[in-house]
């Protein structure tokens, strides 16, 4: 990923030429799924509507962009960031799919294990578009949004 920080007009390239296969998120390859996100691809068909919305400013812009702030030099480390709730009055959660291909597992849970104030979910079985999965949005606004149980 070095080459998306310090080149990315070589990672803009790559991903538009034609001479060769580029990476398997950019070709929607099969691969990358779980069998859990092969399942639920049928309903992200359903969002067609707006597809052509989310790369309107062209692939370099809409999915170039992410690669290079994603692995680029941010001005701060994200490893010492401090919880923005030290009183109690919110959360931070992350929710992770254990057979998602696009997130590695491995990097989530040292986020957990680093940032303790973060309360994470590891989903089996899930890969990366569990949100997607029937019930998951009913369960993860359940958890962000408690009930107070009367007394």
């Amino acid at each position: 990923m070095l080459i998306t920080h310090h080149t990315p007009w070589l990672l803009y390239w790559w991903n538009n030429q034609k001479l060769f296969s580029t990476t398997a998120v950019m070709q929607s390859s099969p691969n990358m799924f779980s069998p859990q996100d092969l399942a639920l691809l049928p309903k992200l068909a359903a969002r067609v509507s707006y597809k052509n919305q989310t790369t309107q400013q062209g692939t370099h812009e809409s999915l170039d962009r992410d690669l290079i702030v994603g692995f680029g030099k941010w001005s701060f480390d994200p490893m010492k960031i401090e919880n923005p709730f030290p009183k109690g009055e919110g959360s931070v959660h992350m929710w992770q799919g254990d057979d998602d291909r696009l997130v590695p597992i491995q990097l989530q849970r040292i986020i957990a294990q680093k940032l303790t104030w973060i309360k994470y979910h590891e989903i089996p079985g899930a890969g990366h578009i569990f949100p997607m999965a029937d019930g998951m949005a009913e369960t993860i606004l359940k958890e962000l949004l408690p009930i107070p149980q009367s007394s």
